[in-house]
């Protein structure tokens, strides 16, 4: 069966390392929500077997456990979860994990590629399901969370695969090595190799992507022959709990272990990450989240390798700009998608204060703020089609911080709450804005989560590209965004990106969006800023999870008197 789970999906397998080679677009999981792709009854059977999760147990079949935990979930939406997951202590997880782990290391490269492709198969036959778990989990909107919960994530997955087993594939089993010495007989050696898992594996979940953020951790892990244990964030649990049971399923199919994937559920009021990160068998951890923990997690886990993706300071950078209309356009999705809740989206706009030229004429950077802040104020004036793009906020506190910077700044557009047609306790808030100058640092260069942007008047666009680099110097960023008409100033941005290591974006006017990124072709995060220390998905982030042990025999030579 394992080996014929490799068969199955060789061509797959073939076309992602083709993609990760030539940087293209390429998905073998449709992002289109549709029955003729995904079958007619998949939406509404995706929709009942999300309900049907709803007030009860998650099941894990064969699962270790000592009883059951209530789970922190509670729907952004406001619809009932109640669910619980099988309790499972740090010392039983442990063990459980390295019961089956000799046995997924002998397995080889091919073998574990097979499973995981085939786990990811069956993820994306499950895409509308997955799509209702992360919306009520994480507050994405419907269309969001099927495509990032689904697709786009499980495209990262393969990405992870494609790059294990490209790392893995490039080393030998075996070879027969000859030094020539001269008319002396050869040097001979005969020299086997042998991939080394790690150790097990631990992915910290995140509560706003926990499938686009959890799986390129958790595959790079399994396919280089880690067992994983997968510790969701206590309020976004569902998806990787839907994810763990099916790939135990394909575990047990392909005869391994299921317990090579354990799910770890703690709660807010007793955590268990830092007892089970430190724990001394633990050789890999996989974190995304806050700067606190985040930063924790790399000074104290000094066994393990970690892997981490935290909070920064992504930026917008306005200089003159002909197509300033398109602009606009483009930053009102930018900042409204999902509620500024992504790490990808920006924060800080900067602007030089004494003006900008659109179309040879000069406009105020009044005007440029209040253009941009009206722009956003259209995007969601019609609150039934506000809500598929806003979403929901996920967290109260993130509410709670909309409220609190209303004093930080001149408003320029204020955020308001409003109604969702389906979910009438929906927590729904609209963006803020507001404008502040480059010289109240303090406010603008820490993260402020959630949908909240600074416009900054700046001395000229030499102050906006400096307010740009020191806030992503000692801050960190991801992704960061220039427009202008001159070639000398978009010159000085790519080079300022490159040393710091954002993903640049110029000026982008079209469907196509800063907080957005494409696997096989774009690198999220570099591992290059405080903002992550991690890249997913390049070798850096698949390498350090195994290592190669190697075995020297000598051999004696064939002469013509030993013949």
């Amino acid at each position: 069966m394992a080996n014929s789970f490799f068969d199955a999906h060789r061509d797959t397998l073939t076309q992602a390392l083709d993609a990760m080679r030539k940087r293209d677009y390429w998905t073998p999981y449709p992002e289109r929500a549709s029955g003729s792709i995904y079958g007619e009854t998949a939406a509404a059977d995706g929709e009942a077997t999300f309900n049907g999760y709803l007030g009860k147990a998650f099941d894990l079949p064969g699962h270790p456990s000592e009883g059951e935990v209530a789970s922190d979930e509670v729907s952004p939406y406001g619809i009932p979860l109640n669910l619980s997951y099988p309790l499972l202590p740090v010392d039983l997880a442990i063990k459980a994990s390295r019961a089956g782990a000799k046995a997924w290391r002998d397995a080889g490269p091919d073998v574990r590629a097979g499973v995981c492709l085939e786990i990811l198969h069956r993820i994306n036959k499950r895409s509308f399901e997955m799509a209702h778990a992360v919306m009520h989990t994480t507050g994405q909107a419907f269309m969001m969370a099927f495509q990032a919960g689904g697709p786009h994530a499980q495209d990262r997955g393969l990405e992870a695969v494609a790059t294990a087993y490209q790392l893995q594939s490039a080393i030998p089993g075996a070879v027969r090595w000859e030094k020539s010495q001269g008319k002396n007989p050869p040097l001979l050696l005969d020299k086997k190799y042998r991939i080394m898992p790690k150790g097990i594996a631990v992915t910290i979940g995140v509560s706003t992507f926990p499938t686009w953020n959890g799986y390129p951790g958790i595959m790079a892990s399994l396919a280089t022959g880690n067992p994983v244990i997968i510790k969701p964030h206590p309020t976004a649990v569902l998806p990787l709990a839907i994810s763990a049971r099916i790939m135990r399923d394909v575990l047990s199919e392909a005869g391994f272990d299921p317990n090579l994937v354990l799910l770890l559920t703690d709660t807010r009021a007793n955590p268990v990450g830092q007892d089970l990160c430190t724990r001394p068998e633990v050789k890999i951890v996989d974190f995304t989240g806050s700067n606190a923990f985040g930063e924790w997690l790399e000074e104290n886990c000094r066994q393990a390798a970690v892997y981490t993706e935290k909070a920064g300071v992504n930026a917008v950078v306005v200089d003159d700009f002909s197509d300033f209309k398109g602009m606009c356009r483009n930053l009102a999705f930018t900042l409204s998608l999902y509620s500024g809740q992504m790490c990808t989206t920006p924060q800080n706009i900067f602007i030089p204060r004494e003006g900008i030229k659109v179309g040879g004429e000069t406009m105020s950077f009044d005007a440029a703020a209040a253009a941009i802040a009206g722009a956003v104020g259209k995007f969601n004036s019609d609150p039934a089609r506000a809500v598929h793009v806003l979403g929901a906020i996920q967290a109260e506190a993130t509410a709670e911080r909309i409220a609190s910077a209303r004093g930080m700044g001149k408003v320029l557009l204020d955020s308001q709450k409003i109604d969702h047609p389906d979910f009438p306790d929906a927590r729904v808030h609209t963006p803020l804005i507001l404008q502040i100058d480059a010289a109240e640092r303090e406010k603008y260069e820490n993260e402020l989560f959630g949908p909240i942007t600074f416009i900054v008047a700046c001395d000229g666009i030499d102050g906006a590209l400096e307010a740009w680099r020191s806030t992503v110097a000692a801050k960190g960023a991801i992704t960061s965004a220039i427009y202008s008409d001159r070639p000398a100033v978009l010159e000085a941005a790519e080079g300022l990106g490159e040393e710091l290591g954002v993903l640049l974006s110029v000026n982008l006017t079209g469907g196509v969006f800063v907080n957005q990124t494409a696997a096989f072709s774009d690198y999220h995060a570099s591992g290059a800023n405080p903002a992550a220390n991690a890249s997913l998905v390049d070798a850096a982030f698949v390498a350090g999870r195994f290592r190669v042990a190697e075995t020297r025999v000598h051999v004696e030579p064939v002469t013509e008197t030993s013949q």
